[in-house]
C-alpha cells in the first residue's frame, strides 16, 4: 500500500509539526495582559499612545470616516486587484513629491501595510530570479525583515553595520565598507527615516555618501518607509533619502519603495500600504510598465484576490482633501512632538538621578523607538521588578511613555543599571 493511500499515514500528517517560538513582541503583549500590577508600562509593540496611555484615533481619521459613511454611494464592494486608484496615486505623491513624474516612472499596487508591501516586493524579485542575489539588512533591523524575504526564497541574507554600540552613533565607515565590498548588484534594504529599532537616521550629507556608494556598485535599493512623518513631523523631510535617490543619485536605475500608513495615520489594524516600483528616467516604455503591473496584480490575485477597502478609503479621503490633509499634517506634528517631549523628560530624569552611563543618545534618536543600550538581563529585570516591558534588545517604544509613567521608567532604568552594573563593566556599555 502506498503512503498516499494509507489512511493511517494521512491521519497523522500533522501529528509531528514543529512548534515555532512565539513572536517576541507579541509575547510581550501576552505577558502584559496577565500582569496585574497597576504600574505596568508597555514600551514594547510600536503603537502611538496619548498622554493618558490610551490609543489615539486621529481627528483627521474620525472626520474621514464620517465623510465615507455619509456618502450615499458607500458600499463594501470589491476593489480592483491593484487596489484603490485614488489611494495609489496620492500615496505616491506624498512620498515622491508633487512634482515627480508619477505617470511615467511609478508602477504600484495597494498592499497590506508595510509588511504586505515587503512581501509583494520579495515575490516580484523572486519572479525575476533576484532572490538568488545577496540581500543586506541593517544590523540591527526590524526582526520580520528576515522572515519575509527568506520565505520568498532569499537564502543569502546578510547584514551591513549600522549601530555602533560604543558610540551609540551610526557606523558609517562599516556601512560604506560593506556597500563597497558586496557583490555588484546586491540588494540593500534601507530605512528612509525613524530607523527601527535604533531611531538613528543618517544625516542628509551621510545619505548622499551612502547612495553614491550604492550607485558605484550598481546595487538595487529597497526603501522600507514605515514612519514617514513620524521622525520630524514633516512628510517631505522624512522622504528626503527616497527623493534624493529617485530624482538624483539613483535616477538611472530602478528603486523599490514599501510604504505603510499604519503608524502615521494610526490605523495599525486596517493594514493600508503600497508597494512602488520607481523606474529610471529613461529606458522604459508603457509596455514595460504594463508588464510590471501585470506581475504585481498576479501576486495580489493569488494571495488576496483584492486588497481590503475600508482602511484604503479612509486614507484616500485624507490624502485627496486639502482640509483633511492639513488636519492630518497637524496630527503627525502632535504625535511626533509628544514623542520628542517624552524623550527629553526621560533623559532629564536620568540625569537628575545621576544614573550611571550617558543617555543623550535617547534625545538624538528620532521616531517611535529608542535603542536604549540596556542589556537583555537589564530588560528582564525591568519587567520582573518594575513591570516595565520592552524588547529584549533594549528597544523601547517612546510612544508608550507619558507624564504619568516617565518617572517610574526612569527610576526602573536607574535601578537595573545600578543593580546589574556593580562591577562597572556595564556602565561603559551604556
Amino acid at each position: 500500500m502506498t503512503a498516499q493511500s494509507d489512511n493511517m499515514n494521512t491521519k497523522f500528517l500533522f501529528k509531528n509539526v514543529k512548534k515555532l517560538p512565539s513572536d517576541a513582541l507579541f509575547a510581550i503583549k501576552a505577558r502584559l495582559a496577565v500582569d496585574t500590577r497597576s504600574a505596568k508600562v508597555d514600551l514594547g509593540i510600536g503603537a502611538y499612545r496619548d498622554n493618558n496611555g490610551k490609543p489615539w484615533i486621529l481627528p483627521s481619521v474620525k472626520r474621514a470616516e464620517e465623510i465615507i459613511k455619509a456618502d450615499p454611494e458607500y458600499n463594501h464592494e470589491y476593489l480592483n486587484i491593484s487596489g484603490l486608484e485614488v489611494l495609489r496615486k496620492n500615496a505616491a505623491r506624498i512620498i515622491f513629491g508633487d512634482s515627480f513624474d508619477l505617470a511615467n516612472r511609478v508602477v504600484n499596487i495597494q498592499s497590506l501595510s508595510g509588511t504586505g508591501a515587503l512581501h509583494v516586493g520579495a515575490k516580484l524579485m523572486q519572479v525575476l530570479n533576484l532572490n538568488e542575489r545577496d540581500i543586506y539588512f541593517s544590523d540591527p533591523t526590524w526582526g520580520n525583515h528576515y522572515q519575509i524575504f527568506q520565505k520568498s526564497g532569499f537564502s543569502n541574507t546578510k547584514t551591513y553595520p549600522y549601530w555602533d554600540a560604543a558610540s551609540k552613533k551610526l557606523n558609517l565607515t562599516g556601512f560604506l565598507n560593506t556597500i563597497k565590498s558586496a557583490v555588484t548588484g546586491s540588494i540593500f534594504v534601507l530605512h528612509p527615516c525613524a530607523h527601527n529599532p535604533t531611531g538613528l537616521d543618517p544625516t542628509q550629507e551621510q545619505w548622499k555618501v551612502i547612495l553614491e556608494a550604492i550607485k558605484e556598485k550598481q546595487h538595487l535599493v529597497l526603501f522600507d518607509s514605515a514612519y514617514q512623518g513620524f521622525a520630524t513631523g514633516s512628510l517631505s523631510k522624512d522622504a528626503y533619502s527616497i527623493r534624493l535617490a529617485i530624482t538624483d543619485i539613483l535616477k538611472d536605475v530602478p528603486v523599490l519603495v514599501c510604504q505603510s500608513f499604519a503608524k502615521n495615520v494610526g490605523m495599525y489594524g486596517e493594514r493600508v500600504g503600497c508597494f512602488h516600483v520607481v523606474l529610471p528616467e529613461t529606458g522604459y516604455n508603457a509596455e514595460d510598465k504594463d508588464a510590471i503591473q501585470s506581475q504585481l496584480n498576479a501576486i495580489t490575485r493569488s494571495e488576496l484576490s483584492t486588497p481590503p477597502a475600508y482602511g484604503a478609503k479612509i486614507v484616500a479621503t485624507i490624502l485627496s482633501s486639502d482640509e483633511l490633509y492639513k488636519a492630518w499634517s497637524d496630527d503627525m506634528i502632535t504625535m511626533s512632538s509628544r514623542i520628542y517631549e517624552m524623550r527629553h523628560k526621560l533623559v532629564a530624569k536620568l540625569v537628575e538621578l545621576k544614573t550611571p552611563g550617558t543617555w543623550d543618545h535617547i534625545t538624538t534618536q528620532v521616531g517611535m523607538f529608542s535603542y536604549t543600550g540596556l542589556t537583555e538581563e537589564q530588560v528582564a529585570r525591568m519587567e520582573k521588578e518594575h513591570a516595565v516591558y520592552l524588547a529584549s534588545s533594549g528597544r523601547a517604544s517612546i510612544a508608550g511613555l507619558n507624564d504619568g509613567n516617565v518617572e517610574h521608567v526612569a527610576y526602573a532604568i536607574d535601578e537595573v543599571v545600578r543593580h546589574l552594573g556593580k562591577d562597572g563593566s556595564l556602565y561603559s556599555a551604556l
